[in-house]
């Protein structure tokens, strides 16, 4: 199995800086992406960025210029780093890492979710 570790987040004003990271550990035999969803109240899970392996990013157009999505690959780590942050940004953060545990078995595993919550 695969487990993941997100910390950071937290509560900061308009404008302000956050990031959220998120470690995976485990039976890991290749990553093919890892990336991030958020979740307002109410709304649905909506994709927010996603670093493929060897591929481009992407990012929502909502968090293009603010957002960034980072990897450390020897540490099987996702970063984002949140920026300008406004209080539409508030949500419970997910990452999301896909891959294989052995050649003939592949995963697709969620963090716990960890809130961000932007004060207007």
């Amino acid at each position: 199995q695969v487990q993941l570790e997100e910390s950071g987040g937290g509560l900061v004003q308009a404008g302000g800086s956050l990031r959220v990271s998120c470690a995976a550990s485990g039976s890991i035999f290749r990553i093919f992406a890892m990336g991030w969803f958020r979740q307002a109240p109410g709304k649905q899970r909506e994709l927010v960025a996603l670093a493929p392996s060897g591929g481009r990013t992407n990012y929502a157009d909502s968090v293009k210029g603010r957002f960034t999505i980072s990897r450390d690959n020897a540490e099987n780590t996702v970063y984002l780093q949140m920026n300008s942050l406004k209080p539409e940004d508030t949500a419970v953060y997910y990452c999301n890492v896909q891959g294989l545990e052995n050649p003939n078995r592949p995963f697709n595993y969620w963090g716990q979710g960890t809130q961000v919550t932007v004060s207007s």
